[in-house]
């Protein structure tokens, strides 16, 4: 038998009837650190785990904005469009309002005036198919959100801050202004 052999045998009589751990060079110490080392990884687990959350909430998000960008481009598109097409039925309205009573009865302007009527008709038509419709204004209190006050008009008849004079009309596109109404408001005489 060589030295080394005997050193091995004469160690393992030693060891004999002492913990494993101690024998594998584990002591109490080395076993902490591996405690505290597990106890890191499961942190550091958990914080991944939250951190997971967070990014599907923020993507959910980001889905949820694009989704309402989308469905307002959508709605109001023609925005711009509309308001230019405003002025075209504000024109046509003058219009029809120019001719006087004893011409419109005329048989050579009937025509005229019905085509006039029709397309103005056509117009309001379109509009309530692209969800624009007309702001109610005389007769209402003002409201900045849908009025535009133009000239203050002394009256006995109607309550202060009420509208009583439309000079142009006021139209909503879905829940949005797309013009205010421009508006003479009531106010006490004197």
């Amino acid at each position: 038998m060589s030295d080394e052999q005997t050193r091995d045998e004469a160690v393992e009589k030693e060891l004999k009837g002492v913990p494993e751990d101690m024998i594998d060079g584990k002591d109490a110490a080395e076993k902490d650190t591996g405690e505290e080392r597990l106890a890191a990884l499961e942190e550091e687990l958990a914080e991944a785990k939250q951190q997971v959350l967070y990014a599907r909430a923020e993507t959910q998000n980001v889905r949820r904005r694009m989704e309402k960008d989308v469905a307002d481009a959508r709605a109001y598109a023609a925005t711009g469009f509309a308001r230019d097409i405003l002025s075209v039925s504000d024109n046509l309205s003058r219009a029809l309002e120019a001719i006087p009573a004893e011409l419109r009865e005329d048989e050579k302007m009937k025509g005229l005036v019905a085509g006039i009527e029709a397309t103005g008709r056509e117009i309001e038509k379109v509009f309530g198919q692209h969800g624009i419709t007309r702001i109610a204004a005389k007769g209402l209190p003002l409201d900045p959100n849908q009025h535009q006050a133009m000239v203050e008009i002394p009256s006995d008849d109607a309550e202060p801050g009420t509208v009583i004079q439309e000079m142009q009309a006021g139209y909503m596109i879905k829940d949005r202004l797309l013009r205010p109404a421009m508006v003479g408001v009531a106010k006490k005489p004197g």
